[in-house]
Order: C-alpha cells, then structure tokens, then sequence
C-alpha cells in the first residue's frame, strides 16, 4: 500500500475530513490557481475525456471529487447528455460550481450534491459513464472507493479517471520533480489562503499508484477493458474502463 500522505500533518481527523476542510478553504481561488499551475493544460485533457464519454451517448453521466464544477459543466455545455450529476465532500467548492450554472440554459440538466465517494448515495447499476478527475488521489480508502464506482457503473458502462502520474523518462522526470517539490508549493502559497494544500496535492501526487499499477487495482475490483493514455510527458494519466 502507498503511504497515506494527509494535508493537515497535525491535525486528530481523519484524510476525509482533512480533505473537506482543505477544499473548502481553498475554493474560492481553485479555479484559477488550476490554470496557472497545470499552464492550461487541464482543459485539454478534459477536452479528450468530453469526446470519450460523449461518443458512447449515455443518458447520464456522474462526476465524482467534482470540485467546482468544470467538467460536469463542459459535459452540460458540450453534449446532449439528458442527466449530470456532479459529487463532491466540499460544500465550499460545491457552492463555487452552483453559481457558475445559475440562469445557464443548461442547468435544468445539471445537479451538484454533497456526498462521499466512497459510500455513494445512489442504486446499484445507476450510470451509464462516470468519471473522476484529479479526485481519486484524495480518497481515504482508493480500493472502498473503486469498489462503490464499480457498484453504481451499469454493465458495459464508461469509467474514465483524469489523474496526475510521474514522467519516466529524461528529462521530463527531474523536471517534473523540480516543478512538483519547489514551484507548486511556492506558487500555492503565493496565491492560496490555505498555506499547506498546494504542498498535499504534490506531495500526494508523487506517491499515488499510477500506471500499470492502477491498472492492476482497477481489474482487482473487477474492471473489464482497462487502458492507460499518459499526456503531455506523462505528467497526467487518462485512465478508461469498463463493467
């Protein structure tokens, strides 16, 4: 198992709740501070996870560890998809997302909830695709919350995962390791209210399962289909799946 690395090194509770407070600080500057620090690249990926998801037309889609909203939203904005649901333990990014679809045409289509990924409040076999981008890294328990994924994914449906990964070759990975330990830490505490969440995302980040090793814990749980695509230098890794 890989090293549980938490936000608040101190703190009594427990990684979920260390997380929730962690977003919750950070929301109102999230967005913005995304683009600086990924140099615009997130949209992009996002762009690649649209046209996978859109191309099977699903007549719902979930998005899980939804933050403030974009990708639920791109789904709205760029598909026809009928039914979007985006989840998140944040009520404070939550809240930023909400604002972002009010008196949008689309909103009728599009619902943002309070919940736990790894105990999702939905019926076995609910969703025709569901994704999770830069979210799993933050689960407390990565199997517990595959597993409810799993649970919740209709047979033969979608599961695409968008998360940061290490470049393996030079000099992408002394690069890489230079801009995740000293540029991102310094760049979240310039920006970020909260002086310690920039450090977790990196410090997180650099010892999350990525690969063929999350590949292997994805069929663990009973995927079918399981491919990897690393982008831009393998900083971020697209993963799809299927029930």
């Amino acid at each position: 198992m890989s090293k549980k690395i938490t936000p608040y090194k101190e703190s009594s509770l427990n990684k979920k709740e260390q997380v929730e407070q962690m977003f919750d600080t950070i929301s109102g500057n999230y967005d913005g501070l995304n683009r600086v620090i990924s140099l615009g690249t997130d949209t992009s990926w996002r762009k690649k996870i649209i046209k996978m998801v859109a191309k099977r037309h699903p007549k719902n889609v979930l998005d899980i560890a939804t933050g403030t909203g974009d990708l639920a939203i791109q789904f709205a904005e760029k598909t026809g998809i009928p039914r979007i649901v985006g989840l998140d333990l944040s009520e404070g990014m939550l809240g930023v997302a909400r604002k972002k679809i009010k008196g949008k045409s689309f909103s009728e289509r599009i619902e943002f909830i309070k919940g736990d990924s790894e105990k999702l409040p939905f019926e076995n076999n609910s969703f025709e695709a569901i994704t999770v981008s830069f979210g799993i890294r933050n689960f407390e328990d990565l199997e517990q919350g595959l597993s409810e994924i799993y649970r919740v994914l209709e047979p033969q449906g979608l599961f695409v995962i968008l998360e940061t990964s290490v470049p393996t070759k030079f000099p992408f990975k002394q690069g890489y390791y230079f801009y995740s330990r000293r540029l991102l830490p310094f760049i979240g505490r310039i920006f970020s209210k909260d002086k310690v969440a920039y450090k977790y995302l990196s410090e997180s980040a650099s010892v999350f399962p990525y690969g063929e090793t999350l590949n292997n814990i994805l069929k663990k749980i009973g995927f079918i289909e399981v491919e990897n695509k690393p982008q831009t230098f393998g900083v971020a890794t697209i993963y799809k799946a299927t029930k």
